[in-house]
């Protein structure tokens, strides 16, 4: 099987969510007698493909030289995206692929691609959900809808992300969505040393919007509050803003706030040392910071709604959505209770077990078959 892989994901994301699966996907695939993968990528500063050692060349070494001035890269790195997608449609209008993948929305393939069929990932659909934090995307839920229309087949990421399209555009055939879950890319024997509170609850990533920040702030300041040894650790996101340090200072803990940035190797370390890891999100289609945080063997505290049952199972902590004084009381629980935080580490690491990257991709490639044989 000849797969044709779109650039889209790696044009946009220097990392992520969605160009890591990919870029996992590309891996595992290519392990497997029969199948080959294509993606025509003539340059890309995505980091999980460096990582990977996917697409290097001479022009690497050229574009990523520290002598080369920040302009000139801005420059090159415009110019490879556009190549990137003129690569892709000359690919495409070869037609030497028996089915294309698209890592996004953007439908410039659909006037190229002639009879070939292909299959789209949706990773969410958090745009048609919550219209109101995306009042500039005016794009991506009109993209979606055409190329779920169009697609042969379609993949979603979790049964929650499936029902959700069919809720949303019930015109679509159950049938023709297969669910194929996500896995977790963390090297939890990565653990390095770090400056990090003996005691903390973490958070991990972006904190804008659904990803509640504010919300679980406000919901564990009284825990803060009443232990001066207990902080929270904000692992990624870019520093505080404006209105998190105005309701830090509000609520009286600005002590026990550390925010980080990390490398990579150092997001194991994160999770081993935690307390626990609150995930509070409004949605997610998927999740994968709650399998690292299972994987680093340690409890995950999120709310019984979207895919998290799903990714979580049984070893999920739960709270009600929205309830602060549920999370807060949950949260309670574990940092105060060792059995009850072993019991939760343990249910965690046999939970993650039931997920790979190589599932990942074998399931996939039965949804790949099943979109040629149609």
């Amino acid at each position: 099987m000849k797969i044709l892989l779109d650039p889209q994901t790696y044009n946009e994301q220097k990392f992520g969510g969605i160009s890591r699966y990919y870029t996992e996907l590309y891996l595992e695939l290519n392990k497997i007698d029969g199948v080959s993968v294509n993606c025509p990528i003539a340059y890309s500063d995505n980091l999980h493909l460096k990582e990977a050692g996917l697409f290097q060349g001479i022009q690497n070494v050229i574009f990523e030289s520290p002598l080369l001035p920040k302009f000139l890269k801005k420059k090159i790195l415009k110019k490879t995206k556009r190549k990137n997608i003129r690569n892709t449609k000359k690919a495409l209008r070869a037609q030497d692929f028996d089915v294309f993948v698209p890592t996004y929305y953007t439908p410039y393939f659909l006037e190229t691609l002639g009879d070939k069929p292909f299959v789209l990932t949706v990773y969410d659909m958090i745009h048609e959900i919550f219209p109101q934090y995306f009042t500039r995307d005016l794009f991506t839920s009109k993209n979606k809808k055409l190329l779920m229309e169009k697609a042969t087949k379609i993949i979603a990421i979790s049964e929650s992300t499936k029902q959700d399209i069919l809720k949303i555009y019930p015109h679509i055939e159950a049938k023709k969505i297969e669910v194929v879950y996500l896995s977790h890319s963390i090297k939890t024997t990565n653990l390095v040393k770090l400056d990090l509170p003996e005691n903390y609850i973490l958070f991990v990533g972006n904190r804008s919007i659904y990803k509640n920040f504010i919300f679980f702030l406000n919901a564990v300041a009284p825990l803060l509050k009443s232990n001066p040894d207990l902080f929270v650790v904000a692992a990624g996101g870019n520093k505080f803003n404006a209105e998190e340090l105005e309701l830090i200072k509000e609520l009286g803990v600005s002590k026990q706030l550390v925010q980080q940035n990390f490398e990579d190797n150092e997001l194991a370390t994160y999770y081993s040392n935690a307390k626990c890891f609150v995930f509070a999100s409004e949605y997610e289609g998927f999740g994968i910071p709650v399998l690292e945080s299972m994987a680093c063997g340690c409890p995950v505290v999120l709310a019984q709604h979207s895919s998290f049952p799903e990714v979580a199972g049984d070893a999920g902590v739960y709270f009600e959505l929205h309830n602060a004084e549920d999370l807060k009381n949950k949260v309670a629980g574990l940092v105060e209770n060792p059995v009850l935080r072993n019991e939760f580490s343990r249910k965690g690491l046999e939970q993650v077990l039931k997920f790979s990257w190589q599932k990942t991709a074998q399931d996939c490639l039965k949804v790949y078959q099943k979109a040629i044989a149609n």
